[in-house]
């Protein structure tokens, strides 16, 4: 089967394995790019159970956070081309709506009538994709937008002292943190979130990587190797990108000690433009 160096560069960023193992990889599953990734990590070389998630679709993705800090809105907005996209009418059109999606609860309908009207004023079929609010009732939301529009990132903060969300303290934890979950992209905030299935795949490809070790160390082993897992996809868990010899929970300890609160995360959601 003939595999194209596109394919080959899709599964060399969704595992950091070398071009020549993604290209024999991406010949024995005939393509079949989650079947590969699969193979990859059964031989020990892929580390993350991610995939590549490089959506190709146009638009924009942008949020917003209320003076207060109580509530955030994420919209994204999707066009059919890359030049409609970079249209100074389009990105103040997506910027407008998003800015009034923080006071409604169901954007789509409320915008149907304005988008419309862009469609006919730009000439192209445009679509508010999606639309998130959170609205903090202890606490406080941060927001972040990276590479122009491309990822964003709303997350909820819980903690016990109103005050906490007015000091530089927080404001710089909220910033790392959004900024650590556009780039590390956790599945899930901890281990109760990772769907079983994907826990049990896990379980199962380990199992393989013990057959025929001594029976009173295979446990161990596997107990560690799924610790290891949590660590990869669960935020809490994660070693925060910016120092990773300490997690998001010790991260958030530390700042709640230096502040004399307790922080916590309550949610979060993140997005690349076009994904599912």
């Amino acid at each position: 089967m003939n595999i194209t160096a596109a394919q080959v560069k899709e599964l060399r960023d969704a595992t950091n394995v070398s071009m020549m193992d993604c290209k024999r990889a991406l010949q024995e599953s005939e393509g079949d790019m989650d079947k590969a990734i699969k193979l990859l990590r059964e031989r020990g070389m892929a580390v993350a159970a991610k995939k590549a998630s490089r959506a190709a679709k146009n638009g924009k993705i942008t949020a917003k956070v209320s003076d207060d800090g109580k509530t955030g809105s994420m919209i994204e907005i999707n066009c059919e081309t890359d030049f409609v996209t970079r249209n100074e009418i389009f990105q103040a059109f997506v910027v407008e709506m998003n800015d009034k999606a923080i006071d409604v609860d169901n954007p789509a309908e409320a915008f149907k009538d304005e988008i419309t009207a862009k469609i006919a004023e730009i000439g192209e079929n445009i679509v508010l994709r999606k639309s998130e609010k959170f609205v903090a009732e202890n606490g406080a939301v941060a927001s972040y937008i990276h590479m122009g529009g491309t990822v964003g990132v709303l997350v909820e903060f819980g903690f016990e002292k109103p005050e906490t969300a007015t000091t530089d303290g927080f404001k710089e934890l909220a910033l790392d943190i959004c900024l650590h979950v556009a780039a590390a992209n956790p599945t899930s905030l901890d281990r109760s979130g990772v769907p079983e299935q994907l826990v049990e795949e896990e379980k199962s490809l380990h199992a393989k990587q013990v057959e025929g070790k001594p029976e009173n160390i295979v446990e161990g082993i596997l107990k560690g190797k799924l610790n290891k897992f949590y660590s990869q996809i669960c935020l809490l868990e994660q070693g925060f990108v910016k120092e990773d010899k300490i997690s998001i929970t010790e991260l958030l300890e530390a700042k709640g000690k230096e502040l004399g609160d307790t922080i916590t995360i309550k949610r979060y959601t993140r997005w690349q433009l076009g994904e599912a």
